[in-house]
């Protein structure tokens, strides 16, 4: 039997915004992507989700991002190296401060927003990153993009990495996913993304935007938890794969 990992980014809501149901969200996906506060959330509110998520002994990640509140994360920035190291050593460092509290751990690392499409393709940020995530415990997983700049450079320094597939997400034909800013860039319907989903699962293939089949090896799926319907389309999916006989398991490492 086949399995594969489904993952949320969670630990996003504040009182004055609430973004994702992140209680129905860890009843379904087997791995979290917890903010480390940098774009959303609050320090109560993450614990609340780490908390939780240990309760359901669902795996931990870290999600850090560009400090961008108001912008949820998702402007680009040119940040400086050294800086951006810091950054993402800090976040780490609070993430898994906050998990250890609530007898939890993080075993891996999901840069989140602009910040994982950066680094996609930009080496100087994805060293930086990579330089983080080495300095504060080389034993976490990075997860990103197949074919990624973050990931290679991963793997070069000795770190272990896993790749990730977008449920609700569309992709061009080279595999990038294609920006928000496009329409189409964001999909809500559950019966085509859970199929989208089955068909990676058995072929290792995802249809991009333009109709063509981009090979895509992943050993997560990832469902957004503030996109529309979020819990409704992360149930279709790990109903459909379930209902094929594939198990739903943490990629990562023991709790």
């Amino acid at each position: 039997m086949r399995t594969i990992d489904l993952n949320a980014d969670l630990g996003e809501n504040t009182p004055e915004r609430i973004v994702a149901d992140d209680e129905a969200m860890l009843g379904i996906v087997s791995s979290a992507n917890v903010s480390c506060g940098f774009h959303a959330g609050d320090p109560d509110g993450i614990r609340a989700t780490l908390a939780a998520a240990v309760a359901r002994g669902v795996r931990i990640g870290a999600h850090p991002g560009y400090r961008d509140l108001e912008g949820f994360g998702r402007h680009d920035r040119e940040v400086p190296a050294a800086i951006l190291q810091s950054e993402v050593e800090y976040q780490l460092g609070a993430l898994l401060g906050l998990s250890s509290a609530v007898g939890g751990a993080v075993r891996y690392v999901k840069p989140h927003g602009a910040l994982y499409n950066r680094i996609a393709w930009d080496e100087t940020q994805a060293r930086a990153v990579v330089a983080a995530v080495r300095a504060i415990d080389p034993s976490l997983v990075v997860l990103g993009l197949p074919g990624s700049a973050v990931l290679a450079l991963a793997e070069g320094a000795g770190l272990p990495t896993a790749a990730e597939a977008f449920a609700d997400r569309a992709y061009a034909p080279d595999g990038a996913l294609v920006s928000r800013r496009e329409a189409g860039a964001v999909l809500h319907d559950p019966v085509t993304v859970a199929a989208r989903m089955l068909r990676l699962a058995h072929e290792g293939v995802i249809e991009a935007i333009d109709g063509s089949l981009v090979p895509v090896h992943a050993e997560s799926i990832c469902v957004h938890g503030d996109s529309a319907g979020a819990v409704v389309l992360a149930r279709a999916v790990r109903n459909q794969l379930e209902a094929e006989g594939i198990r739903i398991s943490p990629f990562a490492g023991a709790l």
